[in-house]
């Protein structure tokens, strides 16, 4: 995997979402096909946590729906992400997201991000 690749997980697990965003989004530009779409899906996940984390359900939402719409065509693994766990950790956290409804402040029911695993 690329420096820009490993990059990004690391950021991400540090929970510095917008600098993971940052990362995948610069080798995202240099790629196409299906590993693109991939790419994206990584890059939507760390946007949906980066709105997360600022308060913005809706906009948080939206990114992980389709980050996980993504993610999911990659299961179960992919470049040596587990991405059938990361899937469901993203699920989860949509449905717990979600059921907390669009009123309510996020900090109030506190989804915890996922941690990118290698397999």
């Amino acid at each position: 995997m690329g420096d820009l690749f490993r990059k990004g997980i690391e950021e991400f697990n540090s929970r510095c979402f917008f600098e993971a965003h940052d990362s995948w989004e610069e080798l995202w530009r240099e790629t196409s096909g299906p590993e693109r779409v991939f790419y994206q899906g990584l890059i939507q996940t760390a946007v949906g946590f980066y709105h997360l984390g600022n308060g913005n359900t809706r906009g948080a939402l939206s990114q992980l729906g389709k980050a996980l719409d993504k993610i999911e065509r990659y299961l179960p693994t992919y470049h040596g992400i587990d991405t059938a766990r990361l899937a469901g950790e993203v699920r989860a956290c949509l449905l717990r997201t979600g059921s907390a409804g669009r009123d309510t402040a996020v900090n109030d029911v506190p989804p915890m991000p996922p941690v990118i695993r290698m397999s």
